[in-house]
């Protein structure tokens, strides 16, 4: 079983293009699905606002889009990095930036059908600049994980803005760090973890990452980097905040230098171990992005990869999408469906995302093709 759906479409609904999926299973089993509804040309920097569509029956059909953060009520600069959380008790969580130098916070009581008035949280992570001094920093973006204990916990990634890859008068991306931000009480207070991960030369600008609960317990991040190893870095900790292990390179796992996707399944496999989903643009080569360009490779061959090792192996694997495709997030439906939301084609260069679409398939689909 393999259904591609498009639900946001570049060039309609008053915006250049959608960009920087997400997408959730609350615990009631609505899919609420977002984009970062850009203007503009479609730049990180525009005026862009946050959009997010609901599905009653696990990823099938769409509801209407429904503005849930609007850039204009902040003032200059972007909102982006939107990232939800479900928690077990029925709410929904979010955070997102704006500018990327401002956290909000927010809260939905009806699997997403209408949110809280914002809240600032930005004061919180002021505490990260006793060891680096951040004048840039963004949340996720992907969904965010509550752990056993209850935790809610989510990776950000800070620069010091000195980076000049966005033109004048535009704080940078690089050089980066990360780390987590969690609440121990239900979103109500946040705190600042570690920072984990350093642009020290051995790592070159580390940034949008991935936070998955493992078997027992300790929590798995997933990293983004610029290194010249061309690979995703792994690094593990037992509470998600702290005591981390030194990142290391997962030789399974291409790093074209894009935002990729992990998920726990809810069902374990028949040894009882838990299953483990990843995607990304499984790619290395330069055909549609030529030297000189700002992107490093090629985002294209969207390919989803299983694990049931605690995701230290990724034998079963199988392409998604052929062709140009980007970002991504994963879910899971009620009836044990697997949700994958992406960039999809591309118009005027490769950041310029034609579609974001949803695939939809099964374990079944997903293995009929084991590397």
């Amino acid at each position: 079983m393999l259904t591609k759906t498009d639900i946001f479409t570049a060039r309609t609904g008053g915006y250049w293009n959608y960009r920087v999926p997400g997408i959730l299973c609350t615990t009631n089993g609505v899919i609420l699905a977002t984009v970062e509804a850009r203007t503009g040309t479609g730049s990180d920097w525009d005026g862009n606002d946050i959009l997010l569509r609901r599905s009653l029956d696990g990823g099938v059909s769409w509801q209407p889009p429904q503005l849930i953060v609007s850039h204009k009520t902040y003032g200059p600069g972007p909102v982006s990095n939107f990232v939800l959380f479900a928690d077990a008790d029925g709410t929904v969580h979010a955070l997102y930036c704006h500018n990327y130098e401002r956290v909000f916070y927010l809260r939905s009581g009806d699997d997403g059908t209408t949110f809280s008035r914002p809240v600032e949280i930005t004061e919180s992570l002021v505490a990260f600049r006793a060891e680096y001094t951040w004048r840039v920093i963004a949340t996720g973006p992907g969904h965010g994980i509550q752990l056993r204990s209850g935790r809610l916990l989510v990776p950000v990634w800070m620069s010091d803005g000195s980076g000049t890859e966005f033109g004048a008068g535009k704080l940078g991306h690089r050089p980066s760090e990360v780390a987590t931000i969690y609440s121990d009480d239900g979103g109500k207070n946040w705190r600042c973890g570690e920072i984990f991960v350093h642009s020290n030369g051995r790592i070159i600008n580390p940034s949008e990452t991935l936070a998955v609960e493992l078997d027992d317990g300790r929590v798995l991040c997933n990293i983004r980097s610029e290194c010249p190893q061309n690979r995703r870095l792994i690094a593990i900790s037992p509470d998600g905040a702290g005591r981390w292990t030194e990142p290391v390179f997962d030789d399974a796992l291409l790093e074209p230098v894009c935002m990729a996707s992990l998920l726990r399944l809810r069902q374990p496999d028949a040894d009882g171990q838990g299953v483990y989903l990843f995607a990304n643009p499984d790619n290395l080569e330069n055909e549609l992005t030529p030297p000189g360009r700002t992107l490093a490779h090629d985002r294209k061959r969207l390919t989803a990869k299983m694990s049931a090792d605690d995701c230290n192996t990724w034998p079963v694997s199988r392409v998604l999408e052929a062709g140009p495709s980007g970002y991504s997030d994963l879910a899971e439906a009620p009836d044990g469906s697997i949700l994958c939301i992406y960039e999809r084609g591309m118009l005027s260069r490769m950041t310029d995302t034609a579609s974001v679409a949803v695939a939809r398939f099964d374990r079944g689909w997903l293995s009929a093709n084991e590397a």
